[in-house]
C-alpha cells in the first residue's frame, strides 16, 4: 500500500544534503543534558534555540510535553488529563515520567535541554532518580542570574512567535518588521502574563521555590552562573564558553 507521506523522490536534493550535513555535524557533538534555570525574562527563551541547534539537542518544555501526552492519549497523558479535569496539579512523578518518555525519542539522542523543570527541590531529586536509573546524569545547569529590577523592562516589551517559541523584544531584540516573526512572517503575540504586576508575583514564587534548586545543583558541582543582564550575544558567548569547557 502506498504511503500517505512524501517519498524520498519528492524531497529536493538540497534539503536531503542539508539534512545529511546536519546529521554528520551532530554525530561529532558531545552528548549534553542541560537544565536552564532563571526568572521570567532572564533570556532562557532566547538562548535555548541557539544551544539546541549548536549541540543537536531536543528542547523539553514541560507544558508542551504535557499537552502532547494528553493529545496523544499515552498512559501517562491519560492520567495527567484526569488530574487536569479534576482541577488538580499534575504530580511530580507524572511529569518526570513524561520527561522519561520524551527523552527516548530519536531527536533526543544527543541529549536535551530542560526548560521550566525542575522548579522545586523535590522535582530536582525525582529527576535525578529517574536519570540515575538510565545510567545518565545532568551535565550542566545554566543559571540565568539577573537582578529583579532589570526584568520589568524586559518582560513588558517581549513578543513571542507561538509555534516556534522564538522571542523578540521591542527594544533589545526587535523583529525586522514590527509584530511579525522574522522566519515565518507570522504574527507575534504578547502573552497575558507579561505585565509588571504578574511579574512581581512570579518572581516571588521563583525565589521561594527555585533558589533551593540552584543551591542543590551547586552542591553537585554542575552549576554555571551566567550574567543574564548582558546582551544576548554576550550571553551566548558565555554559554558557549561554559559548555565547551
Amino acid at each position: 500500500m502506498a504511503s500517505s507521506g512524501a517519498t524520498l523522490e519528492d524531497i529536493p536534493s538540497v534539503d536531503i544534503m542539508t539534512e545529511l550535513l546536519r546529521r554528520f555535524k551532530c554525530n561529532s557533538k558531545p552528548d549534553k543534558r542541560l537544565i536552564l534555570v532563571g526568572p521570567p525574562g532572564s533570556g532562557k527563551g532566547t538562548q535555548s534555540p541557539i544551544i539546541k541547534d549548536d549541540y543537536c539537542l531536543c528542547h523539553l518544555a514541560t507544558g508542551d510535553m504535557l499537552r502532547a501526552a494528553v493529545a496523544a492519549e499515552t498512559p501517562l497523558g491519560i492520567k495527567a488529563k484526569e488530574a487536569m479535569v479534576k482541577g488538580e496539579l499534575v504530580s511530580d512523578d507524572l511529569v518526570v515520567g513524561i520527561i522519561d518518555e520524551a527523552m527516548k525519542k530519536p531527536s533526543c539522542k544527543k541529549g536535551f535541554i530542560l526548560d521550566g523543570f525542575p522548579r522545586t527541590l523535590v522535582q530536582a531529586q525525582k529527576l535525578d532518580e529517574m536519570l540515575e536509573k538510565q545510567g545518565v546524569k545532568i551535565d550542566k545547569v545554566l543559571n540565568f542570574a539577573i537582578d529583579d529590577s532589570i526584568l520589568e523592562e524586559r518582560i513588558t516589551g517581549r513578543w513571542i512567535h507561538p509555534s516556534s517559541g522564538r522571542s523578540y523584544h521591542t527594544k533589545f531584540a526587535p523583529p525586522k518588521v514590527p509584530g511579525v516573526d522574522d522566519v515565518s512572517g507570522e504574527p507575534l503575540i504578547q502573552r497575558k502574563d507579561d505585565t509588571a504586576e504578574v511579574l512581581k508575583s512570579r518572581l516571588a514564587g521563583f525565589h521561594k521555590q527555585t533558589e533551593p534548586v540552584i543551591d542543590y545543583y551547586g552542591k553537585k558541582g554542575v552549576l554555571a552562573h551566567l550574567h543574564a543582564e548582558k546582551t544576548p550575544n554576550e550571553v551566548t558567548a558565555e554559554v558557549q564558553k561554559v559548555l565547551s569547557s
